[in-house]
């Protein structure tokens, strides 16, 4: 069945009296996290879309406090990350919501969704030894989505008075009534919805002090500028966030949770000049006992730093590319890109004719599981309250689905995967959730032991990847790999190749670790382009 052409939702905005709070940082995500960034042609928002985790956080200008004192970070020493324990948030009231969904239908939509999103976070960066930002932010918004027919309109406040709120739904239904039919849009019908979703454990029910974050940066940056070499620092960053999110339709679905987060980074410099060298490290975790220690995170950029001082540049070869562990997860993102319903329904996506063959190897497992417990990318239900499942999207080597929201379905002639996203200002769209490689056998040095000749990546530059053609040129640096062994650091080159060859040639190592919401294994691939001098 041809797919047919979606029409753009309409998108309206009001403007509060007060600017609306920054959003939780990585640490402190929520509903849904779009991937894709194609917006609808009549846009007007009231706040910036939620993205990235579970199911939707809130993005939009920041009403902040920041603080730039001149006095250095706190460095008392503690024996280890800890956080002040309180009981977690209640569930929120969704009344404000069944409330709002009653007021747009007796304005004549025919069917009607509501979110609402609450969220804070608390952030602390330093450098050198000195307090550079204190940032707390604080958010509430309300997004409604009517229907009347086949035409849709989305509205966004973060007004939450019951004037205001009948006064939108009275104008979104207007907007809904002049806008060009989408006959692929509209809520999930009834019988798909979720009835009853899995504790996922995602918040702590605890809240970082400005202390203890300031704290952590303080030993991060400390144990960093401790290394030999290290000459100067970039800072380091905490945070930590929550964020409360309530989904309510008139067809019956109603469902609430709270996501929580910390997240820690550092960065510094080695050697001086013109032959300065840059490395960082970083950690992050729904609960604060999964952050690994300050000390190990800034010990680690100080020396990958140092590691990487004086590299050369290579001659032009084809050889295999090892991709770091913390750079490997691109690679899984090129294809969650590929996979993803709405390129599919659009016909740009070099992956377009492959569902049901075999694009990686034989043995290879790439799995999308929501139902991860504490992790970052979880959600019990996904943004249009469809139940949300683990799927093997590579099994055997084998592409065995498309990541489909209910429009992307619609078009597809397909049923839904549960894997809708959603924000407060704009529709739903597909994307992952905690989507991994699954490790392979092999320790990273057996990964590499016969490789005579070959580059070992710890960083990419550009953003050189044709999503439809398959294309892939990224600038490179990293390590000489020489009969089995990382050798001398490399720097100014190019690896490059297609990525359905990449796929079909990629072998993963044994050290997957869980950092955040697509994550991988060191991989190695075979046959690459390598473009140096």
């Amino acid at each position: 069945m041809a797919a047919p052409k979606k029409p753009a939702a309409v998108v309206a905005k009001t403007k509060p009296s007060a600017k609306p709070a920054k959003p939780p940082s990585k640490a402190a995500l929520a509903v849904a996290k779009p991937k894709s960034t194609t917006k609808p042609k009549a846009t007007a928002s009231v706040t910036t879309a939620l993205r990235n985790a579970a199911a939707a956080v809130v993005k939009q200008k920041p009403a902040v406090t920041t603080v730039r004192p001149k006095s250095k970070a706190a460095t008392s020493p503690t024996p280890a990350i800890q956080s002040t324990s309180r009981p977690p948030q209640p569930a929120v009231d969704t009344a404000l919501l069944h409330d709002t969904v009653s007021w747009a239908k007796a304005a004549g939509a025919d069917a009607v969704d509501a979110i609402y999103v609450e969220g804070t976070q608390l952030a602390v960066s330093q450098r050198l030894g000195e307090r550079e930002q204190l940032e707390r932010s604080e958010g509430r918004d309300v997004g409604l989505r009517v229907f009347v027919g086949t035409r849709q309109a989305i509205v966004s406040t973060t007004d939450l008075n019951v004037a205001a709120l009948k006064e939108l739904a009275q104008r979104a239904v207007a907007m809904a009534r002049a806008v060009p039919e989408d006959p692929v849009c509209g809520l999930a019908p009834s019988d798909l919805l979720a009835r009853q979703w899995p504790d996922l454990d995602l918040d702590d029910g605890a809240e970082a002090s400005v202390d203890q974050l300031a704290d952590w940066c303080a030993r991060a940056e400390d144990a960093a500028r401790a290394i030999s070499g290290v000459t100067n620092s970039e800072g380091a960053s905490a945070s930590w966030g929550r964020t409360r999110v309530a989904l309510a339709a008139s067809n019956g679905f109603a469902g609430t949770y709270s996501r929580g987060g910390y997240s820690l980074s550092c960065s510094v410099l080695a050697g001086d000049g013109t032959g300065m060298e840059r490395d960082y490290d970083w950690t992050s975790g729904v609960y604060v006992d999964q952050l690994e220690a300050p000390e190990k995170i800034g010990r680690t950029a100080g020396e990958n730093a140092v590691k990487r001082l004086n590299p050369r540049r290579m001659k032009s070869t084809k050889a295999p590319v090892v991709y770091d562990q913390r750079i490997a997860s691109g690679l899984v993102g090129h294809l969650a890109g590929a996979i993803n319903g709405r390129a599919i329904a659009r016909k740009t996506s070099f992956l377009l004719d492959r569902l049901g063959q075999r694009i990686f190897k034989a043995g290879i497992r790439i799995v999308d599981d929501p139902h991860r417990k504490r992790e970052s990318g979880s959600r019990p239900f996904d943004g249009e309250g469809l139940p949300t499942r683990r799927w093997n999207i590579i099994d055997d080597g084998v592409l065995t689905t498309w990541v489909l929201d209910m429009a992307s379905a619609r078009q597809l002639d397909l049923a839904p995967t549960g894997h809708g996203s959603r924000g407060v200002s704009g529709p739903p769209s597909p994307s992952t959730s905690n989507l991994y490689l699954e490790p392979g056998d092999q320790s990273v040095d057996d990964l590499i032991a016969d490789i005579e000749n070959g580059l070992y990546v710890t960083e990419l530059i550009g953003f050189g990847v044709n999503g439809v053609t398959g294309d892939y040129s990224r600038g490179a640096a990293g390590f000489w790999i020489e009969n089995g062994k990382l050798t001398f650091p490399v720097s100014g080159m190019t690896v490059a190749g297609n990525l359905k060859d990449m796929f079909l040639n990629l072998t993963p190592a044994n050290d997957l670790v869980f950092k955040g919401a697509v994550n991988a294994p060191t991989v190695r691939v075979d046959g690459m382009t390598i473009a140096g001098e």
